[in-house]
């Protein structure tokens, strides 16, 4: 979290810094878009979404029923930024997605044949710095643009519902949580675009990599990969 801090701190200073009277235009973005975690076969050892359908685990387990992709959906964020000469744009965003995925045991079922299900619950909220580099000028007709930054990933997990001891097969209900805040690199890229007055309507492709560690008392994985791929559209009010 100090390397996060500095950077936000550096990025902050730049944008406060003197700059030429025509590059000092301030802009405000809201972006809709759809995230997807990482697949099954790019998670780390001890992934607690693998664990749970018993992928890489050395331990007595019985596999839940349900996809990494089950976790992907909608998210929601707004962005202030601050020009830096023509070229040069930066930006600090807060962000929002929320997933809950049910699940049932794969290859348990009560006595009666009813399922035996939970529900499984990931939330992130972003904050970001961002530095973008726009080629064509930030004035341009078509501008795309690549860019950096770091986020400060607020996030939580939890595991609530009926549960099977794989030692004796008794069921059990209970609900496991657990949160924290975690530094993840950023890079991104799209492309926007003017479409009247000093509004740009624009699309972005964006990458991060995090992952958190869990208490392995509670879950069956002792790690979640929070990294992932968001697309996204986005408007843009420069004033």
């Amino acid at each position: 979290m100090s390397r996060l801090l500095t950077s936000c701190l550096v990025l902050a200073a730049l944008a406060l810094a003197p700059a030429p009277a025509a590059a000092q235009d301030h802009g405000f973005s809201i972006s809709l878009g759809y995230f997807a975690l990482r697949g099954e076969d790019s998670r780390p050892a001890g992934d607690v979404l693998n664990a749970d359908r018993c992928i890489g685990v050395d331990f007595l387990c019985e596999p839940l029923l349900f996809e990494v992709s089950d976790f992907n959906g909608a998210t929601i964020s707004g962005e202030y930024l601050f020009g830096l000469g023509e070229y040069t744009e930066i930006g600090f965003g807060v962000g929002f997605q929320q997933r809950t995925v049910p699940s049932v045991y794969e290859l348990v079922e009560r006595p009666d044949g009813s399922e035996i299900e939970q529900d499984l619950k990931l939330r992130v909220v972003p904050l970001t710095a961002t530095i973008k580099l726009v080629p064509t000028g930030r004035t341009a007709s078509f501008q795309p643009y690549v860019g950096a930054g770091i986020a400060a990933l607020f996030w939580r997990y939890s595991e609530v519902g009926e549960f099977v001891d794989p030692r004796d097969f008794s069921i059990f209900r209970d609900s496991f949580r657990a949160d924290g805040t975690e530094a993840a690199p950023i890079i991104f890229g799209g492309v926007r675009a003017p479409i009247g007055g000093n509004v740009m309507l624009g699309g972005e492709l964006r990458y991060h990599w995090a992952e958190a560690d869990l208490p392995t008392e509670e879950f069956q994985g002792d790690v979640i990969d929070l990294g992932g791929l968001t697309l996204q559209a986005n408007l843009t009010w420069r004033f």
